[in-house]
């Protein structure tokens, strides 16, 4: 377009300049623009350079969020422990209490199962159950333990306990226990993990709605047999006599009781109730030094004393063998125990000794006193072992 451009402008001029120098002669036509041939345009050279090439940029793909679950209508259930029946076309078995446990088997409609307990979740998502049954697991179910835990040669667990889990990893539930000692029967070995045949206390967890529990009977009722029926034929009745039968003997009358003299001015003797329960165990804390008994009717080797007095408070007795009283002799000593009077001398107090602690291994300044045994102190009064 360009050259087409130049071509006419300067026709023109050469035109233009003629007819100046000749001016009576008509100007020529020109000749024809011939048309400029078409230049295909130059294929454009991209420098090469060592910048990387920019790759294109992605689509954004905005992923949908997941539909929330729908509202779940949750029965109340009751279940109690023992058999129960699947009300739902497909239930799975899960490793835990809800739905982040992994499935570990399947139920079908009417397949029976054993309730071991029932597990309400105090925080569960919406559209979850937050009622479990704890369920035993089939009989076909398998299970996985840890190898290091076996003694391989013979299949038998050689830990004092081994836990029973979903899949091959401690990441998956635990689903059953094993104990020291007991059985197992390998399927497949993957690395450190066996697989194996679930022991029957294996379980798992369903949806407590989806199961059925008949009510428990009614007790039944015992009723006695009924009396026989009596077939024996009744033998005629005997003839009516017509002689009155001789009279019954009149029965001598009885005599009157005598009538006791009361005496009203007597106080009544006082109910005494025999089966009152025993009075309760009276324990009580003595402070004192211990020395070996001198009196030939001690009922132990060992009694408790008063320093100041030179008295015995009471005779220290032991009911186990663990207890050497010995090893306290001399010592400063609190004692606690049931304190009672000895049942083959009675006016004997003893204490049965249930705690002792030490307060000084430094013997009296006063022990140059004579002992006195409480059957000795015939100025004070014997105590019982109920008196406060």
């Amino acid at each position: 377009m360009k050259t087409n451009v130049c071509l006419l402008l300067g026709t023109l001029l050469a035109t233009a300049a003629v007819a100046q120098v000749n001016t009576n002669k008509l100007p020529e036509i020109p000749a024809p623009a011939t048309a400029a041939p078409v230049i295909a345009p130059a294929a454009v050279v991209v420098p090469a350079t060592n910048a990387p090439v920019t790759a294109k940029k992605k689509a954004v793909v905005h992923k949908k969020k997941a539909a929330p679950l729908p509202k779940l209508t949750e029965p109340s259930v009751t279940l109690n422990p023992g058999p129960a029946t699947v009300g739902s076309d497909n239930l799975n078995l899960r490793g835990q209490a809800g739905l982040k446990g992994e499935v570990v088997g399947h139920l079908k409609k009417g397949d029976a199962v054993t309730v071991i307990s029932q597990i309400n979740l105090d925080k569960h998502a919406a559209g979850e159950p937050a009622q479990w049954a704890k369920v035993l697991l089939p009989g076909d179910t398998k299970g996985w333990i840890n190898a290091h835990f076996v003694d391989a040669s013979n299949n038998v667990v050689s830990s004092k306990k081994l836990n029973l889990r979903a899949g091959p990893s401690e990441n998956y539930s635990v689903i059953g226990l094993l104990q020291k000692g007991e059985t197992f029967t390998p399927l497949t070995v993957k690395g450190d993990w066996i697989e194996i045949e679930a022991p029957k206390t294996a379980f798992a967890f369903v949806a407590a709605m989806y199961l059925k529990q008949e009510a428990a009977p009614a007790p039944v009722v015992t009723e006695p047999p009924a009396a026989p029926v009596t077939t024996n034929i009744v033998a005629e009745a005997a003839p009516i006599v017509t002689t009155p039968p001789a009279p019954e003997p009149t029965p001598a009358p009885t005599p009157a009781p005598a009538t006791a003299i009361v005496d009203t001015n007597t106080p009544a003797a006082a109910v005494v109730d025999t089966n009152l329960p025993p009075p309760p165990p009276r324990v009580v804390t003595h402070e004192g030094y211990v020395r070996h008994s001198t009196s030939i009717v001690a009922p132990t080797a060992y009694e408790l004393y008063d320093p100041t007095s030179g008295n015995a408070i009471n005779y220290l007795l032991s009911s186990t063998t663990n207890l050497d009283i010995s090893r306290y002799s001399g010592l400063q000593i609190v004692v606690t125990g049931e304190e009672g009077m000895h049942e083959r001398w009675a006016d004997t107090p003893v204490i049965t000794v249930q705690k002792i602690y030490v307060l000084s291994t430094n013997k009296p300044a006063s022990d140059n006193k004579r002992a006195v045994s409480p059957r000795e102190r015939s100025n004070e009064p014997l105590r019982s072992p109920h008196s406060h």
